[in-house]
This record gives C-alpha cells, sequence and structure tokens, in this order.
C-alpha cells in the first residue's frame, strides 16, 4: 500500500506542515509521539493519513494531549497494518452518515446509500470549522480521493497552503 502522512500542526506563528515517517511505529501512543515531535509545542496538531487513493484517517492532539481519530472508512483498519494500527482500537462507529449529513450545505451530498463506513470522531475538526456533517459528507461523497478531502479540510482550517507546499515538494 502506499501512503502520505502530513503533520498540519498550529503554533504560534500559524499553521505549518511535514511529511511523517510511520515506518516501525508499533502501536498507536508510536504515532502520537511521532506527531508530537513535528512541533511539541503546538496548540492543535494534525496527522493526515491517506491510503492508496481510498482510505484518510485524521488524528488530533490538543497541546500535545488527548489524542482524538477520525477513519473515513473501517474497513482500512481490516485492509493493511497501518490501518489497524491508527483505527483498530476504535470501538464506536459514527453515526449514520445519512443523519449527521442532513443539515449540511446542499453543495456536499453523499450517495444515497454510501458504502462507506466512518469510524471514531468525527467532530475533531468541528471548533476548526468543518463540522461532523461536513467531513463525513466530503469522505461519504462520490468521486472524492483522500487527498481531495484532506486538501478541502485544509482549506477550511486555514492550513491549506502549507499541505499543498508539501504535497507540491
Amino acid at each position: 500500500m502506499s501512503y502520505f502522512v502530513a503533520a498540519a500542526v498550529r503554533g504560534s506563528t500559524g499553521w505549518s506542515a511535514k511529511e511523517v515517517d510511520l515506518a516501525g511505529v508499533a502501536d498507536i501512543e508510536e504515532v502520537a509521539d511521532r506527531l508530537r515531535d513535528v512541533e511539541s509545542d503546538a496548540d492543535v496538531a494534525l496527522l493526515f493519513v491517506e491510503s492508496d487513493e481510498t482510505y484518510l484517517a485524521i488524528l488530533r492532539l490538543d497541546d500535545g494531549e488527548d489524542l482524538r481519530i477520525f477513519g473515513s472508512d473501517a474497513v482500512f483498519a481490516e485492509e493493511s497494518r497501518l490501518g489497524t494500527l491508527l483505527l483498530g482500537d476504535i470501538e464506536a462507529p459514527v453515526p449514520e452518515i445519512d443523519e449527521v449529513v442532513a443539515g449540511t450545505d446542499d453543495t456536499i451530498r453523499p450517495p444515497a446509500d454510501p458504502d462507506v463506513e466512518p469510524v471514531g470522531d468525527a467532530d475533531l475538526l468541528a471548533d476548526l470549522g468543518v463540522p461532523a456533517g461536513r467531513l463525513l459528507a466530503l469522505c461519504a461523497r462520490e468521486g472524492m480521493l483522500p487527498a481531495d478531502v484532506t486538501a478541502e479540510v485544509c482549506q477550511a482550517i486555514g492550513a491549506g497552503d502549507a499541505v499543498e507546499e508539501l504535497r507540491e515538494a
């Protein structure tokens, strides 16, 4: 499987981004440690893990603590070792996409019967301007790749330029 892993961190000077190597990590705490290492004093640290143009996982640390995780599809945990490592311990699925997305912007509509099964904390970006309904709608929108979701989310939270520069490097 091919991966793109980017950390977007908000410190005292605004957002910055850095590619993160997850090779050799043994557990979710090691992943969190690598995210902390990007900028140890960051107010908000996000890790976007894109896999095979199919799956997306987003991890969040606030002030280096309280790890929160969202996965675009529970199948990622069944498909790869990294997916298992990131999403394997998440027990609670998110509410049904149709229930959450019903009140979102009409321009973002999921397919009637989405094939994705998001898991984790879909509200992890709500205070940054991406409520659960919008995140779920993006993940369920037909034709949206994980890179597209990452780009749209990062643009909405103000980290779009930093992550785009990283992707182009």
